[in-house]
Formats: structure tokens, sequence, C-alpha cells
């Protein structure tokens, strides 16, 4: 039998607990706001093209808010402002407003609006104190409103209100404000709805997640994070309350039962965190199915996944398949997603063209489907008889990704590029979109993975470092594990007796504080995640009449001194040389001079940063006001890579007057030179002989305010996914030595 190459999309929509446990209000607006930009759109645009099937899981806190905000019942202090009269305004508010009300991807949230990107264009070049000495109320009442508009997706933008008061653009009333708060109730009370409707018609699979989103293995035993990391330090007092995954799964399965009238089949663990000691207990709760990351399947076969020049896997085999794992309470199946096409998705299709983006994912399937045929398990045909035809066997690609937060930087919200892409899919011969548990009811796994060889860990690296390993994390951990044990002394508050209690555990048990938490990630609301993780501790102790530790009520962490980080996700800046805030702000960071630098030849450097995604690598130098290449700074920048424990061609920097020092005395592959004056630029490579040839380059410079570079990874040649490269930048006049940065480390880079 032949067969299509079947294709399985999993949407993560996922939003933590804002709610307050101690004021019950929202602190942040983020359900809200998606809520009418993410959820249901995205089901309604799948919905036009019913051959296509998918599966989306909502999370149950995140239906928990949902059901609050369409309710009315659910207010955030973004919400509450928005709906008063601006002469009540106080100084403070005012402040707030033209802090926060900006919060968005300026590129597709603000710029396509320009009323309101005239406001943020006032706020950016005059600054937030002359908006609040000269702003009027009708500038506050219109970025009041146009916060709330620029987050109605454009799916919605036919409904005769909202073309209206897009129109409408400026003056904007009280009375508008109110009606476009309706509009959000109205959009926020469809999204489960019209889940509920498509699956029951089986073009969409609902699937679930442990309650508040913990990491169950972490829930299991903190140790866990030492299988990936063996010298991991880990926090002070051992969190392994293994008897909280069962109550999490539970009240996961009740609140899916209400809304959906069924059982979940599928469990998307939370953050596809996954180990030997959840699977007995996810099996008992009744699911049948859980999708985890490659790089888990990677270290659980000890298998290295490699692709070639077009990212397409050398043994697809190994991937494009589920597994079946026994455990004691029953067999469950687990599918691993494709990483690199989730991630192509999640963080680069968003910069393309739509219909290129599109298309470049459709070709990637189908190499994904040759290759495949090349593959065959039948080896009596030549390689060139298998290249027409099907499948002989069922292959299925799992692309699991976040299914919010990745449209923002979309044109339109990821509205073009899905139509072109399911126009495509909808008439493709050899595609076919499933929702996992279909596959599996008609190809059931036919190998078997020991589950107690099941590596734990996660989509990122398949290690638990994002969320313990670190001070802070560990910190947060070690207030976690006081807290239960508190609450283990006291029998007497069972769940029915003490509800409170239970919820602010398990509230507390979530995956997101620790995400944002010490090293790895960053936002402007890190001081608030702070505060919400220990308010939910506080409410446990104040419902056990317990007292508040006072390291409960303190910071875990110093927010306004966290400036270096390694980069939270891939970037897409713009080279204009303007160095735009939300371009870079997922970028990694590294102080040079000023607050904690320590070079003294070229202090007029302030900040580094680097970051990549699978087009280029991306770095961008921040100066200090007044330095003027060739006048008071050098005149060049070269940029030197050197790839560790790679056999290749290399030698020494094309430099004068380098230091004989680690590590100006490297030998390197490849240099990239630019005049910072002219913004002119040459690229070398080391070639045959050991010696330096030149090659043409893509790669593109800008200095106005700071200096951007974007080198693609095609100029890079050799160099592979997954490999290591470390770069040194030296700043130099006409080719001699001045001095080289960072100072006292080198910039480490992940290619994709």
């Amino acid at each position: 039998m032949a067969h299509p190459l079947y294709v399985a999309f999993v949407w993560h929509q996922h939003q933590p607990l804002y709610k307050s446990s101690t004021q019950g209000n929202y602190r942040l607006p983020w359900v809200r706001l998606h809520g009418t930009k993410d959820y249901l759109d995205l089901v309604l645009l799948l919905e036009r093209y019913p051959k296509l099937h998918q599966t989306v899981n909502l999370v149950p806190s995140l239906i928990l808010q949902l059901e609050d905000y369409a309710a009315g019942t659910a207010f955030d202090p973004y919400l509450t402002l928005a709906l008063q009269p601006i002469a009540n305004l106080d100084e403070s508010q005012r402040h707030f407003i033209i802090e926060r009300f900006f919060d968005a991807n300026h590129h597709t949230l603000i710029d396509p609006h320009p009323r309101y990107a005239e406001l943020y264009e006032q706020r950016h070049d005059l600054g937030k104190e002359w908006c609040l000495q000269h702003w009027e109320a009708s500038d506050y009442s219109d970025l009041l409103a146009w916060h709330n508009l620029a987050w109605i997706d454009p799916l919605f933008w036919d409904d005769p209100e909202i073309a209206g008061w897009l129109a409408q653009g400026r003056g904007f009333t009280l009375s508008d404000r109110q009606r476009i708060y309706s509009k959000q109730r109205q959009i926020i009370s469809r999204i489960i709805p019209q889940h509920r409707k498509m699956q029951a018609s089986g073009q969409l699979e609902i699937t679930t997640t442990p309650y508040t989103h913990p990491i169950l293995p972490l829930l299991a035993d903190t140790t866990s994070g030492r299988v990936a990391l063996p010298k991991m330090v880990l926090p002070e007092q051992r969190f392994q309350w293994a008897e909280d995954i069962p109550r999490h799964l539970y009240k996961a399965k009740q609140i899916y039962r209400e809304r959906f009238g069924c059982d979940p089949k599928g469990l998307w663990p939370s953050e596809q965190s996954v180990s030997p000691a959840i699977l007995p207990e996810v099996a008992a709760q009744g699911f049948q199915w859980l999708c985890s990351d490659e790089a888990v399947l990677g270290w659980t076969l000890n298998h290295t996944f490699h692709r070639d020049s077009s990212g397409t896997l050398e043994e697809p085999e190994v991937l494009y398949r589920p597994y079946r794992l026994e455990t004691s309470q029953g067999d469950l199946a687990i599918v691993f997603r494709d990483h690199r096409l989730s991630d192509l998705i999640g963080f680069t299709y968003s910069a393309m063209e739509p219909r290129r983006a599109a298309i470049d994912l459709i070709g990637h399937l189908e190499a994904i489907s040759r290759s495949l045929k090349v593959h065959q398990s039948d080896g009596s045909q030549s390689r060139g008889s298998q290249s027409g035809g099907g499948l002989d066997q069922p292959w299925i690609v799992t692309i699991a990704l976040d299914g919010e937060n990745c449209w923002e930087s979309y044109v339109q919200d990821g509205k073009p590029f899905l139509e072109h892409l399911y126009r495509i899919l909808s008439d493709h011969p050899s595609l076919k979109l499933v929702t996992v548990s279909e596959f599996l009811e008609s190809f059931p796994p036919t190998a078997t993975l020991p589950a107690q060889k099941l590596h734990s860990g996660s989509w990122v690296d398949g290690s638990f470092s994002t969320w313990i390993g670190d001070r802070a994390k560990n910190r947060a951990w070690d207030l976690l594990t006081a807290a239960r044990q508190t609450l283990a002394k006291h029998p007497e508050a069972t769940e029915e007796d003490n509800p409170e209690a239970w919820e602010a555990l398990y509230a507390a048990e979530g995956s997101d504080w620790f995400w944002w938490f010490g090293d790895g990630h960053t936002s402007s609301h890190d001081a608030m995640f702070d505060q919400l993780f220990r308010e939910h501790l506080a409410t446990l102790y104040s419902a056990l009449n317990e007292p508040i530790p006072m390291e409960v009520r303190s910071p875990i962490e110093d927010h306004l001194n966290k400036r270096e980080h390694r980069p939270q996700s891939f970037i897409h800046p713009n080279i204009d040389g303007s160095g735009d805030e939300q371009d870079w702000e997922k970028a990694g960071c590294i102080e040079i001079g000023g607050a904690s630098g320590t070079m003294h030849r070229s202090s007029l450097v302030q900040r580094l940063w680097y970051g990549v995604n699978h087009l280029n690598l991306y770095l961008r130098l921040d100066l200090k006001t007044g330095a003027q290449p060739g006048v008071n700074f050098p005149l060049e920048l070269h940029l030197l890579w050197f790839y560790p424990d790679r056999t290749m061609m290399t030698c020494p920097a094309p430099l004068q007057d380098l230091p004989n020092q680690p590590p100006l005395n490297y030998e390197f592959r490849h240099h990239l030179g630019i005049n910072l004056l002219t913004q002119s630029l040459w690229f070398q490579e080391v070639g045959d002989r050991a010696q330096w040839q030149s090659r043409l380059t893509r790669a593109k410079a800008a200095f106005d305010t700071c200096l951007e570079i974007a080198i693609p990874w095609a100029d890079l040649q050799l160099v592979e996914p997954d490999w290591s490269l470390h770069l040194v930048m030296v700043l130099a006049d006409e080719g001699r030595y001045v001095s080289y940065l960072p100072e006292d480390e080198l910039i480490q880079v992940q290619v994709p």
C-alpha cells in the first residue's frame, strides 16, 4: 500500500496564571490580548480547509482564565485603565500608560496603524517625559483604544464595528473603549465552543497539559536535572513530590471533560518534559499518547541527528515514526517533533514573504518524503525507481510549537502565511495533514522504547537547565520545597477542606516562574513574575495559618541589574544601524564598557548583542555618543571565526601587530572585515593552501546610532547545523591591531 507523508501540526496554547492569589485581580493582560489575536482565528482559518486536520493543545490554566474574561469577571491593570475616564488618571497612571501601552511588536502591531505609530514615534523620538508634559486627553484615549484594537486578529477586521474603529483611527471616547472591551469578550467567549465544534467534526483533536503547566519530572525528583547535566548545581533542598503528578493530571482531565464532553487522548507534557518516573502516572490517568522533542529521542537512543545542507535529516526513519512505551500501568505512544521545522515556523518564516515561506515549508516536507523513499525498508528496488509513487510505510512528521507568541512577528498575525500554506496542502497529492490520534488509530507504533531508558529532558537541548540549576532558579525551588513541606505537615488541609492552599501550591509549581528566573530569559515583566510566584507561596502559608517566611516577602533576584544574558530566541533585526530595541530584545547581551566592562582602549564600546535565526548570524555594537570611526574610534572592525574540535584549513588572522596571546593567536577559518566609515565589507576564507582567499559575501552592515551586522550562514561554507562556533571581534586601523572584544570572554554561537 502506498502512503502519503503524514504531517501532524500540534499547536500549544498556554498562558501562566496571571491572577494574583493575594489580590484576586490579574497582574498582566496577556490572556485577554492573546485571546482576541491568537486562539479563535487559528482554528477558524483552518475550518475553511476541511481536508486539513490538526491538533491543538489547550492548557487548563489558560482555559480557566479565558472563561473568567469571557464572563466579565477578570480585570487587569491595563483593562482597568482602558475603561477609565481620562480626566480621572493621576500622574502615576499616565506614566504607566506611556510606559506599557506600546507592549507589542511595533513592526506588525503598531506600525500598520498610523495613529498608533504616530504615538509610538513620539514616545520613541521625543521621550517619555515629553509625552507626559505635552500629551492631551485625546492622545491618552487613542493610545488606550489602539493597544486593544491592534491585538484583534485581522480575521475579524470585516466585523462592522471593528472595521469602523479601524477606519476612525483617532478621537476615541470612553464609550468607544467600552465597546472595544465588549468586542473582546465576544471573541474570547467563542474560543472553547469553536474548538469543541471542530473536534466533534473530526477536523481538530484537542489535547491537554498538566493543570498549571508544571515540569512533571522535576516534581517527581529535582535530581532528574542531572540526567542530562551530571554537574548541574541543584537546589539545597531536594523536591520529591511525585504524588503531585496525578493531582495535576486528574485536574486537567476534569477541566477537559467538563468543556469537551469526553476524555483527552493526548497529553502535551509541559515544555515537552518527560522522564521514566512520570510515565506510569500518565498511563494510569488514561492518556494514550504524548509528545516530546527530537532531542529527547536522540538522548534516549544515543543517536545524533544529522542534517544535510538543506536541513533534511540523513536518517529520517528514526524520527518520523511513533514509538511505544511500555509502563506498569499500560502502554503509551509517543511522538517526537521535528525541532527544526517547528523552529522555522516559530522563529524564521515571520521574516520571509508569506508565500515564499509557505513554499519553503512545503519544500522541506517534500524533501523528507524523497529522503524516506530512498530509505524504504524494501531494499529490492533501486533508488531511481523509488523516486516516484508513494511511501511504502506510514511515516509521520510532527511539527509542534507555541501557537500564540510566534504570530506576533508575522504580517497580519500569520494569516497570509497560513492561507498560502493551507491552499497548497489542501491540493497536495502526497502530503496529508492528520491529528495525532487518527494516525495512531490507523497505524499503531511498531517500534518500542524501553520506558526506563527514556531520557529525562525537555525541548530545550534535552535538559531542564531552563528551569533549574542556577542560583535564582534554585532559590525559587528551595522556597517551593519549604512551602510544600509545610503543607505536608497539615494532613487536615485536604483539597476538599482547604482548596485555597492546594490551588496556591499548584500555581507555584507551574513552570513559567522558573523560566524567567536567573539566566536564559528576561523580559520587562521579570519582577512581576517574581512577585506572582511569591504571592502564590504567601497564599499557601496564609491558608494554613502559618507565618509567611521573610524569604517569601523578598524578591528572588535583583531585576534592575539583570543585564548580561545568553540569546533567548531567534531574532530578525532590520539592519539599518538604528538598534531597534524590540528587534534585539531576545538577543544575547554582553556588557563591554561602562557598567561592567574593563576595556580601556575601546571603552567607547558599551554593549555587544548577538543572535541568530536559520538564515543569518547577527551582531550589534552599541557605542557611546560621539564615537566617530577614524577620529576617536578605530576605523575597522574584523570578525574572525574559529571552530573548536573541527578539522579544517586555518591560518592566523590577516592583521598586523597582533599580540601573541589567546585568542588572538588562534588560527581562524573565516574573516569578515568592515570599514566603519564607508560601511564597505570584504570576506575571506582559508583555502586549500592554508592561505586567505577572497570570497563573495552577502553580509550586511549599517552604522548610525549603533553598528548592526548580518552574516548569512551560506557565507560560512562547511558550517553545519548544531556546530558550535567561536567569534572574536578585532578593532583595527588600516589593518593594524588596536584592541579586541569581548575582552573577558568569547562570543559562542550554536548554529541552528
